[in-house]
Order: structure tokens, then C-alpha cells, then sequence
């Protein structure tokens, strides 16, 4: 284990910055998240994401991850704080130990590389983070292209972003973006928007899914918005066959996921 400064004391400035980061508006002003766990820190190192610094609490160190946080330890700038010190920094009660101050940069809409046959979702005004990272994690399985986030209520590299999807807001192409930009840019690059509305006229499994697409999902207790409602000519809808009108917004998308991956995958195309 190398030999690494210790911090001790609740009242150092990186700790009182990284504490004063829980909320929203400091991490957006710095242009930085927090990324807790090995798993997600790795991820993020991965795609290219920009390290300050590590605070890590050797005592929290889980057995199977000592050898992969010696090694991420060694080519970082890491600082070691005591179990106190950690809980007042972390966000999860469960800790393994590793909490990394990192650079935030969301793709921009130009920069999104795209397979042969594109895979997307647009979320519409998503403001629950525990539903974008769930979101994340089944795009993240179904391997689509990319998640466009238009309007977002939420911040999308918010903590519990990161925490709920496993770190897989580091895994595919996110970028933010107003719906009219994403529905040029969508128009520009030839993916055909599906929108989903109780509305629809056709169930999801009808619709040929195998061509370039992007569903495009509201919130759950208001939908889609005229604007998405009025420039997208196909609707289509989940079927519901009990009391209640809805599924939770994760829930739908991975059902329109995998229903394209199962159609595509049939026809050979995926």
C-alpha cells in the first residue's frame, strides 16, 4: 500500500469543499461530481473522465478490491482519511472506501458516434435521479447508442445518478440538450422518433423496431409535452391491462429496449 498524506481533521478544505458538493448548484458551478465506489471511479477513468483527486479509507477497503484500489491509488493523486472523516463525505451508507473528485463532461450532440443501425432513447424533462441511472443501467444492457437528456430537472451526473446506475452514465454517449435540438439532430443523422403516449395508436411490439430509432419518454405524472406530441407521427403505446394508466419511466424503457433488441437481433440485425 503506498504511502499516502493523511487528512484528519473534519475542518481541511478539500473535505469541507467535498461536503459542501452534495449540493447541486456547487458541483455545477466547479464543473465537478462526485464518484463513489471503485467500480464507478474505474468506469469513469475508463471513458476518459478527468481525476483531481481521490479520498480513500483504507479500513473501508473491501478484500476482492484491494488490488485494483492499490493500483488506481498509484497513478493517482489520493489523500487518507479516517472512517469519520469518509461518512461525512460519502453518500452511501455502504461504502467500499474510494471517492474520487472528478471533471463532469457530457457529450455535446455533434460529438455522439453512432452504429450502422442506431439505438436511442430521448428522455423528456427527467427529474428523478434514481430513475436516470436505472434508465442508464438498461441502455447500458440493451447496448443502445445513446441517451439524450432534453430540459433535464435533474442533475445527470448527480450522485445518485451515478450510484443508481452502477456507473453506467460513464458507459454510454450522454448528452444534454434542448428537445428542439435533439429533434434536428435526430431528423439530421435520419433516426425516426417514436414517441410513447397513452394516446398511441399502435402497441409498441406492432412497430417495426429494426430501423434507426430513438424512443422518446416524458415524465411519468405528465407525459410527453405538445411539442414532442405534435412534430412526432408515430405514437405508440405499452400495453396496460390493469387499474392503473402508467409504468414507472424505467420500466417502459426497458420494455421499448428490449423489444427492439429481440426484433433486431430475430431479423439478424444486432
Amino acid at each position: 500500500m503506498p504511502v499516502l498524506e493523511k487528512i484528519s481533521s473534519f475542518q481541511n478544505p478539500r473535505v469541507k469543499d467535498i461536503v459542501k458538493m452534495h449540493r447541486s448548484k456547487v458541483r455545477r458551478e466547479k464543473g465537478l461530481m462526485l464518484v463513489e465506489g471503485l467500480r464507478e471511479v474505474l468506469l469513469a477513468i475508463d471513458a476518459g473522465f478527468e481525476t483531481e483527486f481521490l479520498m480513500v479509507c483504507p479500513a473501508l477497503f473491501q478484500e476482492e478490491y484491494l488490488l485494483p484500489a492499490q493500483n488506481l491509488i498509484t497513478e493517482q493523486t489520493c489523500f487518507e482519511v479516517s472512517k469519520g472523516i469518509f461518512a461525512k463525505m460519502a453518500y452511501r451508507e455502504k461504502s467500499d472506501g474510494i471517492l474520487a473528485v472528478m471533471r463532469t463532461s457530457a457529450n455535446k450532440l455533434e460529438e455522439i458516434k453512432l452504429s450502422t443501425n442506431p439505438l436511442l432513447i430521448v428522455l423528456e424533462s427527467v427529474e428523478k435521479p434514481g430513475n436516470l441511472g436505472a434508465i442508464l443501467r438498461t441502455a447500458d444492457a440493451a447496448n443502445a447508442d445513446a441517451v439524450l437528456v432534453c430540459d433535464p430537472l435533474t442533475d445527470v451526473f448527480n450522485p445518485n445518478v451515478i450510484r443508481s446506475s452502477l456507473g453506467c452514465v460513464f458507459t454510454r454517449q450522454l448528452a444534454t440538450c434542448t428537445s428542439e435540438q435533439a429533434l434536428d439532430w435526430l431528423r439530421k443523422n435520419e433516426i425516426e422518433p417514436l414517441a410513447t403516449s397513452l394516446s398511441g395508436t399502435k402497441h409498441h411490439y406492432q412497430c417495426n423496431l429494426k430501423k434507426p430509432l430513438a424512443f422518446i419518454l416524458g415524465t411519468e405524472a405528465d407525459g410527453l409535452s405538445n411539442f414532442w406530441l405534435s412534430n412526432v407521427k408515430l405514437h405508440v403505446k405499452i400495453p396496460m391491462h390493469g387499474t392503473i394508466d402508467s409504468l414507472n419511466v424505467s420500466v417502459s424503457t426497458a420494455i421499448l429496449l428490449y423489444e427492439a433488441l429481440r426484433q433486431r437481433e430475430f431479423a439478424g440485425n444486432r
